[in-house]
């Protein structure tokens, strides 16, 4: 990939996250007023097992088609990279038709005795339905990603959130003029018709790219061997989005009891939990829209340059990431220390959020960096390594969660974010020195 066409789909994946970041903050605002606390307190409640059914489902395959059609498209094998994307999402759909089966038909027990929360049955209900769907426009995606084609995922997602705020407000004014409660159904079923809207979108698309080229999905054949290398790949990719997810929810139920060990009374823990995690930790990620976008393009890019063998250019471009991570990171951490309390202030009224931007400050050059380092190491088809590193880095930051916070606060888990990912750092670093 040229160096132009890498900047150029960096800028439109960046301009696409910026805008989607827009909407959706004003989005959530009307949900607030429309739903109100509770109401939105209900629809969070199922985003864990939400991330859970997509990372078993769908996410690892969408990051194997992304590898093993970059490598087929650098090696002018056309057919087959079209090939591995039809049983990828044959593989993904039916997964995910058993998981919205499953979900849908054990609604009231997934709602009542895993989410504690009976209330949430009805939009576990409308949520099971979007799973194909998403599954769909993911391996859309992963297919353009793929091929360098960045403008068609960033067009269906700017889809998406649009059709999901236009949808769930005209949801909203249906109700009100039937006098009718307005309640977290609107945003389920909003999720649901932008999942429509993009899957049907890009199924057009595609549908009409294999048109031009004389291709069909029933011309795909040997699924057995496609399928053994998919799930060869992917299968490493979704054990770690999994373990990701499961860790991480333990995480975040772990918190607040432990801040209440260090002496805080129940609301003050999760009030300062609130404040971490709806005011800092959004400002401080914000500016990784532009890293996500860069490590997009990045991880087909090596895979193909390591499947036409060109390693000097994978450790020149390796070394290019890794410089211009570290320097935006670095940008970004000296102005959140010095403007920390001043942007605590004035963007959410809070001096305690501006104490927690200063003292996440440090972890930016890392952060940041790593999100480039994961993407060269999958690209290189290094998912175990990156498996593992995962799993050290959440554990370390569990483990300052348990011993930590009880002493220290809150504080005492920033310091673990810090030290994983410094860990995390490391570790990438090391693994890829070992691949030369």
């Amino acid at each position: 990939m040229s160096k132009q066409n890498f900047i150029k789909g960096t800028f439109i994946l960046t301009c696409t996250g910026l805008a989607s970041r827009v909407i959706g903050f004003f989005y959530r605002i009307f949900l607030s007023h429309s739903i109100g606390a509770q109401g939105l307190g209900l629809y969070q409640l199922m985003v864990p097992l939400q991330n859970l059914v997509l990372a078993l489902t769908t996410s690892g395959i969408q990051t194997a088609l992304n590898r093993l059609i970059a490598s087929q498209t650098a090696l002018k094998h056309h057919r087959e990279a079209k090939n591995i994307f039809c049983t990828g999402l044959l593989t993904a759909f039916s997964l995910s038709v058993g998981a919205s089966w499953i979900l849908y038909t054990n609604s009231d027990f997934f709602a009542g005795q895993i989410l504690k929360q009976p209330l949430t049955e009805p939009l576990l209900q409308i949520l099971s339905f979007s799973f194909p769907l998403s599954a769909i426009h993911s391996c859309i995606n992963s297919y353009y990603f793929a091929r360098k084609k960045t403008g068609i995922p960033s067009g269906l997602q700017l889809l998406e959130q649009l059709v999901r705020v236009s949808s769930s407000f005209l949801i909203c004014r249906i109700l009100i003029s039937q006098n009718r409660p307005v309640t977290a159904s609107i945003a389920a079923g909003g999720a649901l018709v932008s999942e429509l809207f993009a899957a049907s979108a890009g199924l057009l698309l595609i549908a009409a790219e294999f048109s031009r080229e004389q291709y069909s999905f029933f011309q795909a054949h040997s699924f057995a061997a496609r399928l053994r290398e998919i799930c060869h790949t992917s299968f490493p990719l979704t054990l770690n989005r999994v373990l990701l997810t499961l860790l991480g929810s333990i995480e975040v139920v772990l918190i607040p009891q432990r801040l209440q060990l260090y002496g805080l009374s129940p609301s003050d823990s999760l009030g300062i939990y609130g404040v971490f995690t709806g005011m800092a930790l959004p400002l401080i990620l914000f500016p990784s829209t532009v890293t996500n976008s860069a490590s997009v393009m990045l991880m087909p890019s090596v895979a193909e340059m390591q499947a036409l063998g060109f390693r000097k250019r994978i450790r020149h471009i390796t070394g290019k990431a890794c410089t211009g991570c570290l320097l935006l990171g670095t940008l970004c951490a000296a102005g959140f220390f010095l403007f920390g309390p001043f942007l605590g202030n004035v963007l959410f009224h809070s001096s305690t959020a501006g104490v927690y931007i200063r003292t996440m400050a440090f972890i930016c050059p890392f952060l940041y960096m790593n999100t480039a380092l994961v993407s060269i190491l999958h690209g290189l088809g290094k998912n175990v390594r990156s498996l593992v590193h995962n799993a050290a880095g959440i554990l370390i930051r569990i483990s300052f969660v348990l011993f930590a916070v009880p002493a220290m606060g809150i504080r005492g888990y920033l310091y673990g974010i810090l030290i994983s990912e410094i860990l995390l750092s490391c570790l990438h670093i090391t693994a890829l020195y070992r691949c030369e």
